[in-house]
């Protein structure tokens, strides 16, 4: 099975300024969501792919990694210390057990099963239950990405009409882009995580699409030559990383790109259907 694009976490020390921020950029976000580990989150979702806004609330609450169980919010603590910006690259999951077994079977790092819920506020004040199963994997020559597996459990209550409704035109996930010195490293780990075994190699990097959207690994160059930004601002010294995404926006004239160090540590590009 190959999964599709579920979510990017994106880190940022300051969750109210970095929500006005998407906001001015012409985005819908939800109300603040907290997280019993200490995080919190404001969310921007799209035609079944959302972008995650992430911050550390309360960092007395963190539960420390242990052997075999991950932690999402000590990561992104970890994560933080370091930079802002994309921290975690999310897959769709229909079976979290069946997750498990294909990444043991591909020889990828794996984690303890992980699942929770929490209560969720709407734009007009009413709530209702949202849950999900994440399965966590890890792969040694990227430690500053996190990669898991989301299966939701009430999607007909995550999912809402207004919340992906958005002045810009945003409306899907087009590509994640990855940061590598050698994006051909990291080809066996993507596969095994992605399920997709069928990639293209190009003189920039490594392609794969996944029946939502696509994963690019490229060099730093590479990167830069398609955003335009400078490449010592791509990583901030991190690699390889999560460098920017590239969402498809109706209505829109002509791309528009919006550099990391302009949007707390991630390049957003926003391009016409």
């Amino acid at each position: 099975m190959v999964r599709g694009l579920d979510h990017v976490v994106v880190a940022v020390q300051d969750l109210e300024t970095a929500g006005r921020a998407y906001e001015a950029l012409g985005f819908t976000l939800t109300h603040v969501n907290r997280h019993p580990w200490g995080t919190a989150n404001r969310i921007v979702q799209l035609d079944g792919f959302f972008i995650e806004i992430l911050s550390v609330a309360d960092p007395g609450l963190i539960t420390e990694a242990a052997p075999g169980a991950f932690s999402f919010g000590a990561f992104n603590r970890d994560f933080l210390k370091e930079r802002q910006g994309a921290s975690m690259l999310v897959l769709e999951s229909q079976d979290p057990d069946a997750d498990r077994a294909a990444f043991q079977k591909a020889g990828l790092t794996g984690y303890e099963p992980f699942a929770f819920e929490r209560v969720a506020t709407y734009l007009d004040g009413t709530t209702a239950n949202v849950g999900f199963d994440l399965t966590f994997v890890s792969d040694r020559l990227a430690p500053s990405i996190g990669y898991f597996t989301c299966r939701n459990r009430f999607p007909e209550n995550f999912w809402k009409a207004d919340y992906q409704t958005h002045a810009n035109g945003a409306q899907e996930i087009k590509t994640v882009y990855l940061v590598a010195a050698d994006p051909s490293d990291h080809h066996e780990f993507l596969g095994g995580f992605t399920g997709q075994r069928e990639m293209r190699a190009t003189s920039l990097g490594l392609e794969m699409k996944t029946p939502r959207g696509t994963i690019m690994v490229l060099t730093p160059a590479a990167f830069a030559s398609i955003t335009g930004e400078e490449a010592d601002r791509t990583g901030a010294g991190l690699m390889p990383h999560i460098a920017g995404l590239d969402i498809a926006c109706h209505g829109l004239a002509e791309r528009k790109v919006v550099p990391a160090h302009e949007l707390f540590g991630m390049t957003l590009m926003l391009s016409p259907v």
